[in-house]
């Protein structure tokens, strides 16, 4: 799963590959409890590394599918 956070005045976002058996819920629980307290979000991405963002300085987080979802071509709807 591919996560998407932009960050407050910068025009640069951070993007992470989530392993494909993340679950959805659970990321989306702990961006919750992150933007909810002064508290830092942490993400291990697919390669095992950690990811860290202060939750002061998220301005949107983005969802994308997993990556067995994706579809490619034409008749993709």
């Amino acid at each position: 799963m591919e996560i998407r956070i932009g960050i407050v005045q910068s025009m640069k976002e951070i993007d992470v590959e989530l392993p494909d058996d993340a679950d959805r819920d659970q990321v989306v629980k702990e961006v919750e409890e992150a933007l909810s307290a002064e508290k830092v979000l942490w993400l291990t991405d697919r390669k095992g590394r950690r990811v860290g963002v202060p939750s002061s300085r998220i301005a949107y987080v983005e969802l994308g599918t997993p990556a067995s979802g994706r579809v490619v071509g034409f008749g993709a709807s």
